[in-house]
């Protein structure tokens, strides 16, 4: 295992030292751009309705996940007005320093009626990237149900480390590969051990999103929640990006998750950030389901 993990790491140093050989000082972008982002969605939702405001923001290659990928706007065009009231509130944010990548997770509320008791509880994750005009469209949502919180959710909105501003590699395509691979590779190891594959790739800040749950913050805890649930995971990449700044990515996949004895098919998205070993770590994890058996 020591191995392949060594792998990923000379992949990911590879790609840093080549994007540093075009730095540029240009100042980083700051974390309020996303905060702001996601305030204008949720302030569309209010106005216009679901569906016109996912249509809004959505970037040309959007997904969400009913429960399989879609793009968004293939989604939202097809269906009719959705109903309901649909209101969320950012509480763990990241944007790169470049500024072309980010997201936002934290809880929602959904009531298709009138009653307290029509309300669902739960967390979103939403990924942004900036298009062509330098406007941070939405890129990936995904969400998981749970039980009302007992507890308001821990904020967490750190600004990019501004070292990692960077000039646009001329090979956009390489930073991609690299998560793709090192993607790949924990998908590998979870095969072998599930624990130790987390206690390899997770930060110790990480956040694990579970559908049922509410977030689990933190490495250690994690691999608590794991281990009580008796969870093993086969998992196969689908996609995967990153910010032309090398400290923020992407990547979403398939899972068949086995937890006790109950077996399900979900899908997953995946935030990772770089360390200050230039090593690849999960920052956020999330988990949506298709179907049990």
């Amino acid at each position: 295992m020591k191995k392949i993990i060594l792998a990923a790491i000379v992949l990911t140093a590879y790609g840093s030292i080549a994007g540093a050989q075009t730095a540029s000082k240009a100042d980083p972008a700051k974390v309020d751009e996303v905060i702001k982002a996601e305030t204008s969605f949720n302030n569309l939702v209010e106005r216009k309705g679901i569906k016109d405001a996912f249509l809004a923001v959505a970037d040309p290659e959007g997904i969400v996940f009913k429960p399989d990928p879609v793009r968004i706007i293939d989604f939202y065009t097809n269906i009719e007005k959705q109903p309901g009231l649909l209101s969320w509130q950012p509480k763990f944010a990241r944007i790169s320093a470049n500024g072309d990548l980010a997201f936002t997770a934290g809880p929602y509320i959904y009531q298709n009626g009138k009653d307290d008791s029509d309300k669902v509880f739960g967390d979103y994750v939403s990924v942004w990237r900036t298009d062509v005009d330098g406007k941070l469209k939405l890129l990936i949502d995904m969400g998981i149900q749970h039980p009302e919180a007992e507890d308001q959710p821990i904020t967490d909105f750190t600004e990019p480390d501004p070292t990692k501003v960077i000039a646009p590699s001329k090979d956009p395509f390489n930073g991609k590969n690299v998560i793709l691979a090192t993607d790949k590779i924990l998908n590998h190891e979870l095969t072998v051990s599930t624990l130790a594959s987390y206690k390899e790739f997770l930060s110790p800040e990480g956040r694990y999103y579970f559908p049922g749950f509410e977030p689990i913050i933190g490495q250690d805890k994690i691999m608590q929640f794991i281990d009580n649930e008796a969870i093993t995971i086969t998992a196969q990449t689908v996609d995967a990006g990153r910010s032309t700044s090398n400290d923020l990515a992407y990547s979403y996949g398939t899972a068949r998750i086995k937890k006790g004895e109950v077996v399900s098919n979900y899908n997953y998205v995946r935030i990772w950030e770089i360390d200050k070993n230039f090593k690849w770590d999960i920052l956020l994890e999330v988990f949506s389901a298709v179907e049990n058996e």
